[in-house]
């Protein structure tokens, strides 16, 4: 697959985790929210649904079981906990979440595990997903995964990505993502929606 088989009428644009605390803990390159921003308002120009998964815990996250590496340490720690809620857990403003967007809520790694993405996506008849965020390792590498094994056909914004140490967002965009997806650059989405 490659992004000559990307079809406006057929896809999502989805975000995943670009809330302020994660962007600045992963994001060091300053271009990197301006990018991401870019690909965002031109779906929006092109009429692609625009959909933001963020990551949220209730109080005390009781969505946490012990056998769950991450979520136990997030579960065991009230900075971690802070680090999702309040500011910390707002979208990067500089991301430009207009009132059309659609926002999805989860408290797992991937976007798909216990939240309604996968209904909005089928309410919407969109079968391509132009996927970006952070980490690379987390929740880009998770959902990317499962959307695969839901038949969807995935592009990677590989740019609009990011992890830490960015050698593993290299590995992942090189070796291991193509396998289940499309890699492309944010100019290279960005020409695709505007052709259409």
């Amino acid at each position: 697959m490659t992004i000559a088989n990307f079809a406006t009428a057929d896809a999502a644009l989805v975000t995943l985790d670009l809330q302020q605390g994660v962007v600045s803990t992963y994001a060091k390159e300053p271009a990197f929210i301006t990018r991401a921003a870019g690909v965002v308002a031109e779906a929006r120009r092109a009429h692609v649904p625009v959909i933001h998964v963020r990551v949220a815990f209730r109080p005390g996250v009781p969505e946490a079981s012990q056998r769950n590496q991450f979520l136990s340490t997030v579960k065991g720690s009230a900075p971690h906990q802070r680090f999702f809620s309040d500011a910390s857990g707002a979208f990067h403003p500089g991301l430009g979440v207009e009132s059309q967007d659609l926002v999805v809520t989860k408290s797992r790694v991937g976007a798909f595990a216990g939240t309604d993405l996968e209904l909005l996506l089928r309410a919407a008849e969109r079968h391509s997903l132009v996927l970006l965020g952070i980490a690379t390792s987390g929740a880009v590498l998770a959902t990317a995964l499962q959307a695969a094994d839901l038949d969807y056909r995935t592009f990677v914004v590989k740019d609009c990505c990011a992890d830490a140490p960015m050698s593993v967002h290299d590995h992942l965009v090189i070796d291991v993502l193509p396998r289940q997806a499309t890699v492309v650059a944010a100019e290279e989405i960005v020409a695709a929606l505007r052709a259409a």
